[in-house]
């Protein structure tokens, strides 16, 4: 049985800088076993790309989407570049900056 993994990249919009978003983020994905990064953009809005399983890629678009973290208010999350990929391109899910 081969898994299905998933790559999308995302833009979340709305006040996500400056209220821990992207470590809080990176907290979720590694427990959700996805790897890829996420970074605050110049633009007021936080983008990444996430790889991993469909179901726990979901699960952090989710998050994503309506939760995010304590004190952020998000408007939406957009997605594009969505795909299946045999396998990801990244060893683990890191901030950049």
């Amino acid at each position: 049985m081969v898994m299905e993994v998933s790559s999308v990249d995302f833009e979340v919009f709305g006040k996500v800088q400056g209220c821990n978003f992207t470590k809080v983020a990176k907290e979720n994905a590694e427990r959700l076993g996805i790897t890829g990064w996420i970074k605050n953009n110049k633009t007021g809005t936080v983008g990444g790309r996430l790889q991993g399983p469909k179901s726990s890629v979901d699960q952090m678009v989710k998050w994503l989407s309506e939760e995010g973290s304590p004190g952020c208010q998000i408007e939406r999350c957009q997605l594009s570049n969505q795909q299946a990929i045999i396998r990801p391109d990244y060893p683990k899910f890191t901030v950049k900056f």
